[in-house]
């Protein structure tokens, strides 16, 4: 059992020479089998219609601030029990990992602040917000995606 421990405490920590702890990739990775994988499948494939695939989209919703913020408003997202600054590292992990081709070149990585004020306002149906900021592109020129 303590070998279980320090192998999960040490997927979340990795120092560099600036400092305090910060999240890996393994980590982000950990956290999403943890509280994602359930619903949305470890490839992050989804159960569509119901749970949506994470793959593709998603790079498409954060061209937009309405969608920024959409990813972390999801409830199980907003309700998370990770911090705002794991949670916007696990979030950009998904971004990264199932949309590298679908995300806008200037993308911006979101930050934990970001995060965190989004996620006071949880969605009420995740589903049709999703399709309306979707849908909102087929009505004019997709955004650019690098």
């Amino acid at each position: 059992m303590a070998i279980a421990v320090a192998v999960c405490a040490g997927l979340h920590a990795d120092t560099d020479d600036n400092g305090p702890a910060k999240r890996t990739d393994a980590a982000a990775r950990f956290d999403y089998l943890l509280h994602c994988s359930g619903c949305h499948r470890p490839d992050g494939s989804g159960s569509p219609p119901e749970v949506p695939s994470l793959r593709g989209s998603l790079g498409t919703l954060v061209a937009s601030p309405e969608g920024r913020a959409y990813i972390a408003r999801v409830p199980e997202v907003a309700q998370s029990p990770l911090d705002d600054d794991d949670l916007a590292r696990l979030l950009n992990w998904v971004l990264e990992e199932f949309n590298p081709t679908a995300l806008p070149k200037e993308f911006k990585p979101l930050d934990g602040p970001e995060v965190g004020e989004a996620r006071t306002r949880v969605l009420a149906d995740p589903l049709r917000t999703r399709a309306e900021i979707l849908g909102s592109y087929e009505a004019t020129d997709p955004p650019e995606s690098g």
